[in-house]
């Protein structure tokens, strides 16, 4: 099973890129996050018309979440648990960046679509929720640990784990992606036990899956790596390798992310 995680930055603005993409490097399936549309909105009969089973979490103009699959999905939940009074100020958490679903294959596998916050300007109220974000994150995963059976939680982290994963490290020092408190949060995830796939079959700098509009950054290869797979142990059992698709930032009218997959023995 080969899955792909591929922040889209926007279905409307983006439609024709991910649409040769699907069919050219074919996932089985395909964890979208920054949709920016609303689910009646999102263009789910365009897909299907691929072969993909279409689910989504999706907001105006913002955030947004979705799974397309090629195998069937089962007992989709949307929203990451624990949002009660843990948004902005205080209220209510109603940002479209989470979804989940098991995919059924060989093994059956549940899928963690995220988005995480930026948390920018940092510190400040969207730094702190960020990380509260983060926190409701670790107890899902608790929680799915808890279950023993094979999980992955995968998208858009925005958090840029080691220096390794940024061309310019010291130009990220200040920036919520590479503050300490961000960086712990993920080796706390890191620490109940799951694996981070990238770095299961890969070492060293110069891997990347974001670079900026600005600036010529793509063509230096001026990046940062933000977008994971956190693998539970009964998933990395199934890893097989875990690789970024870095050239389809240079395709037309591309995202400022490309998709990293995971090919699983599921």
């Amino acid at each position: 099973m080969k899955i792909a995680t591929f922040n889209i930055n926007g279905i409307k603005a983006r439609i024709t890129a991910l649409t040769e993409w699907l069919e050219t490097s074919q996932p089985d399936v395909a964890l979208l996050q920054e949709i920016k549309s609303v689910d009646e909105n999102f263009p789910r009969e365009h897909f299907e018309n691929l072969g993909y089973t279409v689910e989504t979490h999706g907001q105006k103009g913002f955030n947004g979440v979705a799974i397309l699959s090629k195998l069937p999905l089962e007992d989709v939940t949307r929203g990451l648990p624990g949002g009660e009074g843990a948004g902005r100020d205080g209220a209510d958490d109603i940002e479209a960046r989470y979804i989940e679903a098991t995919v059924i294959g060989e093994t059956p596998v549940r899928l963690c679509g995220l988005y995480l916050p930026n948390g920018n300007p940092a510190p400040g109220e969207k730094f702190d929720y960020k990380l509260r974000w983060m926190e409701r994150l670790h107890a899902r995963a608790q929680a799915l640990i808890e279950l023993e059976e094979p999980f992955l939680m995968a998208g858009d982290y925005n958090i840029i784990p080691q220096a390794e994963d940024a061309k310019r490290p010291d130009a990220w020092r200040d920036d919520a992606l590479f503050r300490p408190d961000s960086r712990a949060a993920f080796r706390r995830l890191l620490n109940l036990g799951l694996t981070e796939a990238f770095r299961a079959r890969h070492q060293g700098g110069g891997h990347y899956s974001f670079w900026d509009y600005q600036a010529g950054a793509y063509d230096r290869n001026d990046g940062i790596r933000i977008d994971h797979f956190l693998l539970s142990s009964q998933c990395a059992d199934m890893l097989n390798d875990c690789w970024i698709e870095a050239d389809v930032r240079g395709r037309e009218k591309p995202s400022d992310h490309v998709p990293v997959w995971v090919d699983l023995a599921a």
